[in-house]
């Protein structure tokens, strides 16, 4: 899926961008989500190699008021995301800072802008990862970094192989083995996940793979049970 300079419409001030992501050879894709709020400031969640048509289409949507990168193993892209919006805020969890070389603020409290429309919460029990999960209010829509997955039977064969590696069979959606071995403390893991579950949203953008247009909260539910975690 190439959409680099026409950001895909999926519901009223939300599209999303997505890249080529090269892992051994598979291409596992980085899903980049783009939010406006009622202000106008445009949220770019997810950074890439964003190219010069790509600035201009994102800029067409409303000014970029923030940069985000969900979980501490996202730097791939960080540098060139901050050239491409430099002087906006970079926002990270609590350590991508020293990964990438220079500052970015918590994600988590979520900016004040962000109230009503965008919620945000760090999902504990996995101090690696420090993963960051958000919610588009008005479209109802989670937005999630890496999470789970969620690729259909219709892959190349060796990224399908590599999935079946990293996720197994399972992968539509499902949680890849080194999240899930990544879980330290799983009752504050499976707390977070509940809060979440809890949250009002049907559709799930995932940071890797196919967007979950229907049946978000009930697909991944069923994938967490899959991968051995009871949120309640």
């Amino acid at each position: 899926m190439d959409t680099h300079t026409a950001p895909l419409p999926l519901a009223e001030n939300l599209w999303m961008l997505a890249y080529p992501l090269k892992m051994l050879g598979a291409d596992l894709r980085r899903n980049v989500t783009l939010i406006r709020l009622g202000s106008g400031k445009v949220v770019i969640h997810s950074t890439a190699p964003f190219s010069l048509e790509d600035i201009a289409a994102i800029r067409a949507l409303g000014e970029p008021g923030w940069l985000l990168d969900g979980i501490l193993r996202h730097d791939t892209f960080a540098k060139e995301g901050r050239a491409a919006f430099p002087g906006i805020p970079y926002l990270a969890p609590d350590g991508f800072s020293e990964v990438v070389g220079f500052p970015t603020e918590s994600i988590v409290p979520a900016p004040v802008e962000w109230d009503g429309e965008l919620l945000a919460l760090e999902i504990q029990g996995a101090p690696e990862a420090r993963d960051t999960a958000l919610l588009h209010v008005p479209s109802r829509t989670l937005i999630l970094t890496e999470l789970v997955f969620n690729f259909g039977g219709d892959e190349p064969l060796w990224t399908e192989m590599l999935l079946r590696v990293a996720v197994g069979g399972e992968h539509h959606p499902g949680m890849s083995r080194p999240v899930k071995a990544g879980v330290k403390d799983k009752a504050a893991f499976e707390s977070s996940l509940a809060t979440i579950l809890g949250w009002d949203f049907d559709r799930v953008i995932v940071g890797h793979g196919d967007v979950i247009e229907f049946d978000g909260k009930a697909k991944l539910r069923a994938a967490l049970a899959a991968a051995g975690f009871s949120p309640g």
